[in-house]
């Protein structure tokens, strides 16, 4: 009965709803501040940007800089993330559990992610989820990345299933936007990085969710039609 009221599919954003990378982006941030003379800043500084992308977290590092030099660092931010990949960031306590959940019951489970393909698939088997997650789409997968819903319907097809099947897994508001665009279910991660002036609530996503582990109860997902 459980496995009948779960989505045919789930798929997840990465950062900030599986993966807890902002360690790894902080030490990206601060080696780019260490070549500029400048101290190091704080986890809590940071963490509310990762979800917002390389561009956010830049501007938070370097508060005040233009939008050309901005631009202009983005390679370095990413080649610092690079040299540090994997080596500080975990899976969200109960992301697992929910992970293995589904696998129990049958449901398969990807990522579609705004992260460059190059940074998101060597993740996989440092977090040993290689042979687990079904299908991958990155921000470079297709010409166009979230909030359009490309990418989902993307990894929905290659998974066999109907969008309406899936639910989408998400702490960004393009996350959410881009599940509305695909007609995809959508749960917003609340356990993610958000910030201050985020407002989950006006998102519109179809539940909300405090902590990964209670997607383990089917009650708990979008209501099936």
């Amino acid at each position: 009965m459980m496995a009948a009221r779960l989505p045919d599919a789930v798929l997840f954003d990465l950062d900030g709803t599986l993966l807890d990378s902002a360690p790894d982006m902080l030490a990206a941030a601060n080696a780019m501040r260490a070549r500029r003379q400048t101290a190091p800043m704080l986890l809590a500084e940071l963490r509310p940007h990762v979800s917002k992308g390389a561009r956010a977290m830049i501007s938070a590092a370097f508060p005040g800089i233009d939008e050309a030099t901005r631009e202009a660092w983005v390679p370095e931010f990413l080649a610092s993330y690079q040299a540090e990949l994997g080596r500080h960031c975990s899976a969200f306590e109960g992301i697992e559990p929910l992970l293995s959940t589904l696998e129990a019951a049958g449901r398969p489970w990807g990522i579609v992610t705004n992260k460059p393909e190059f940074l998101a698939i060597p993740l996989m088997p440092m977090l040993g989820w290689q042979e687990r997650c079904a299908v991958l789409v990155g921000g470079d997968t297709l010409p166009v990345r979230k909030p359009d819903p490309a990418p989902l319907l993307h990894a929905a097809r290659i998974l066999g299933i109907e969008p309406e099947r899936c639910a989408y897994v998400g702490d960004d508001e393009r996350d959410i936007v881009a599940a509305h665009g695909a007609g995809m279910p959508s749960v917003v991660a609340l356990w993610g990085y958000r910030l201050s002036t985020d407002d989950p609530f006006a998102w519109r996503g179809d539940v909300l969710v405090e902590d990964p582990r209670q997607l383990c109860e089917a009650a708990a997902w979008p209501a099936r039609n």
